[in-house]
């Protein structure tokens, strides 16, 4: 009979990847080194210690705590899913199981949550109970399966293209706000603080039509809840989806989405409409889409390819392809999309060719307002003023009015 020392915790440490409290290190800190505690077993052969190893990894936690007490036994970290962290964003009931039951009972999550109920039921009211009569009337193919939606110059605003062309396989949205890490409320320290950046982040989108971008960068990198994911998992949440699976990742230089150290960051996120049952995925990557940032990172472009043709969104996008360094995008746009809605701001009346395009115009056209003056069209008002469009009842774009909107349906030909 002989000892011989077994390295119990080094096979534990495989399982646990780091040592001490998992849910103390950030979700980017690098396994630490574990002290090893040597366990005593008196065994006859080599077999003997096989078996010995084997059971003792199979022995419950707590019965080896008990064996042994000088080891103390080792909690597993505590994480809530995407799921249920996207309807505590958005203000929204979770299971009775999750983890982030307990802080719903918390004033500062109950405030948030009659916060964003307020501001959602004023929002389906205003504008989007409106949006789908007006679908419904003008737009009714928009409701039909799509294989892909794009949503250049989108930002987190998920909820608008999800209204529009709600049956898509895939969305892609792109902007230039970063994703942040994945948000967790378990670690937030000032959890009234954090959910209020959060409200503050998306207010402007709520209350108007669009983001405001500076002060969204202000709100999202205070506090934990930094980046546009929590908005995206607050909008995916309120449109009654369910999150299924989200996955980080990048772009290559050749389109590839995965885990490599391309240059272009995304994420994937599958959910599933709890209405149809249908599973869909929304991609959104912090990417440069002027002409040098193609240039510079082709792989955006390349990816967006080889999803085909299909419908395109424009909204609030700063009139950029009115730039000499946006002809690249808007070029794709017109070369991969069968409908384009937008509003002015979009592609320019003088890019759609009529021998190619019919333009549809609803709502009326004031201009452009006082910060992008330069860019007015007095082609698209001559349009307007020709055709006699229908009213819009809802606002759209810069113009959050709906009686100073205007909304631009182009369908190729």
């Amino acid at each position: 009979m002989k000892t011989v020392l077994v390295d119990i915790d080094n096979q534990r440490q495989r399982y646990f990847l780091e040592c001490g409290d998992p849910a103390s290190a950030g979700p980017l800190s690098k396994p630490r080194t574990c002290p090893r505690t040597l366990r005593r077993v008196r065994i006859k052969d080599r077999r003997t210690l096989a078996t010995s190893f084997v059971i003792s990894l199979a022995l419950p936690f707590g019965a080896f705590a008990q064996e042994n007490p000088a080891v103390a036994p080792r909690a597993l970290p505590v994480v809530a899913g995407p799921n249920d962290v996207a309807r505590f964003l958005a203000g929204m009931p979770v299971p009775e199981n999750s983890p982030l039951a307990p802080l719903t009972r918390d004033p500062a999550w109950q405030q948030h949550a009659a916060f964003f109920e307020e501001q959602f039921t004023k929002l389906n009211v205003r504008q989007l109970q409106k949006l789908h009569a007006w679908q419904e009337t003008y737009l009714p193919e928009s409701v039909q399966p799509i294989p892909v939606a794009f949503y250049m110059f989108s930002g987190p605003d998920f909820l608008y293209v999800d209204q529009f062309f709600p049956k898509a396989a895939v969305y892609v949205l792109c902007g230039k706000e970063s994703l942040g890490p994945p948000p967790d409320p378990l670690r937030i320290a000032n959890l009234s603080g954090a959910l209020g950046n959060l409200e503050n982040a998306m207010k402007s989108a709520l209350n108007t039509t669009y983001f405001i971008t500076k002060d969204m960068k202000v709100d999202l990198h205070e506090q934990n809840l930094n980046g546009v994911l929590p908005i995206l998992y607050a909008f995916i949440a309120r449109a009654d989806k369910s999150i299924t699976n989200v996955t980080f990742g990048s772009l290559s230089s050749g389109g590839g989405f995965g885990a490599g150290s391309g240059s272009t960051p995304g994420v994937r996120i599958n959910y599933t409409d709890n209405q149809s049952g249908n599973s869909q995925t929304m991609y959104y990557f912090t990417t440069d889409i002027s002409d040098g940032g193609i240039k510079a990172n082709p792989g955006f472009l390349k990816f967006c390819q080889r999803l085909g043709v299909g419908s395109s969104f424009l909204k609030s996008c700063s009139y950029l392809m009115f730039e000499n360094g946006f002809g690249t995008i808007r070029n794709f746009i017109l070369d991969h999309s069968r409908v384009v809605v937008q509003d002015d701001s979009g592609i320019p009346i003088a890019n759609l060719d009529s021998n190619k395009w019919n333009v549809r115009l609803f709502g009326v056209y004031l201009g452009p307002i006082e910060l992008f003056k330069q860019h007015y069209q007095p082609r698209l008002r001559e349009l307007f003023a020709q055709s006699n469009p229908p009213p819009l009842e809802f606002g759209f774009g810069y113009q959050w009015n709906y009686k100073e909107a205007n909304l631009i349906v182009a369908e190729r030909k």
